[in-house]
């Protein structure tokens, strides 16, 4: 889970938008409409069927990319090694892109049996689970701070071998930014955090016409807050479209202190829920400008 911007505004400033329930959209909803996916190339396409299978024309533009840590991977190979050899209690990961990262430096190996592992939200617990990994722990709602809330206290009977502490160890697979949220809330419930960068985040490659496109759009879908930051430098407050689709509270909050409205969160924190969202907000947001034009909507 990316670092955000900012905290939640106060005050009188612009708000995050409530959810609400969006139920599957139908083949045709994005007809029309043109929304902007913000992904990083190599993970757009996801995003990308689910959009034009409503019948969107998409927009990609890749404002992020996804790299190596600084090291190169080395303290990820290295803490792969401790996992195999029994030296965590738990695993947490909080994005596919550190679930992925993490498999590869684990290279066919296993780690024991007795391990268990957490996830934040559907689309990380289904990445492990597609790596034969089934998740012990997945909050209901998809932060790293629900996680917190519910992960379990350490206790002295879950001394990690070859440690030498009798205090539990959890590796914390993650991002080189990231909101200081889960090892901070790991270490006061007792555990030992071990730190693993897997990926950095840094700016895409945009070609200047994708970026004309974009300000031309319809909608825009955030996944991130990275995507949010990237975005506002690329277009300008005033180049984001009207309807700001963002996949989660994380994300929404990062847009409301770029100084973006967000028209719509996804229910479900997932592609799916964003790809739902986006369709539910654009319906809404065309039928009220309709409305406005003094033009009754027709019907098929």
């Amino acid at each position: 889970m990316h670092d955000p911007v900012g905290g939640p505004s106060s005050g009188s400033g612009p708000q995050p938008a409530p959810n609400v329930a969006s139920p599957a959209p139908p083949p045709d909803a994005l007809v029309g409409t043109t929304v902007v996916v913000t992904r990083a190339r190599a993970q757009a396409s996801a995003l990308v069927q689910r959009l034009t299978a409503l019948g969107a024309d998409v927009v990609e533009l890749p404002v992020i990319a996804i790299e190596d840590p600084i090291d190169g991977g080395a303290a990820l190979d290295a803490a792969a090694g401790r996992l195999v050899a029994g030296a965590y209690e738990w695993v947490v990961v909080t994005s596919t892109n550190a679930v992925t990262r993490l498999v590869d430096a684990l290279g066919g190996r296993t780690a024991p049996a007795a391990t268990r592992w957490a996830a934040v939200g559907t689309s990380t617990a289904r990445a492990l689970m597609a790596n034969g990994i089934v998740p012990d722990l997945v909050p209901e709602v998809a932060v790293s701070d629900a996680l917190v809330e519910v992960f379990p206290e350490a206790t002295p009977k879950g001394a990690a071998p070859g440690r030498g502490t009798d205090v539990g160890v959890a590796l914390f697979v993650r991002a080189e930014r990231v909101r200081h949220v889960v090892a901070v809330g790991l270490a006061a419930k007792g555990w030992q955090v071990d730190e693993a960068v897997a990926y950095r985040t840094v700016a895409g490659d945009v070609d200047a016409d994708a970026v004309e496109k974009a300000k031309s759009a319809d909608a825009i879908a955030f996944t991130s807050s990275s995507t949010v930051e990237r975005s506002v430098d690329l277009l300008g407050r005033a180049g984001i479209p009207p309807v700001v689709a963002s996949i989660g509270p994380i994300t929404s909050e990062s847009v409301i202190s770029a100084g973006l409205q967000v028209t719509v969160e996804a229910v479900e924190h997932t592609l799916d829920g964003l790809a739902a969202a986006v369709a539910a907000a654009l319906a809404d947001h065309h039928g009220r400008a309709t409305a406005g034009s003094g033009e009754t909507p027709t019907s098929t």
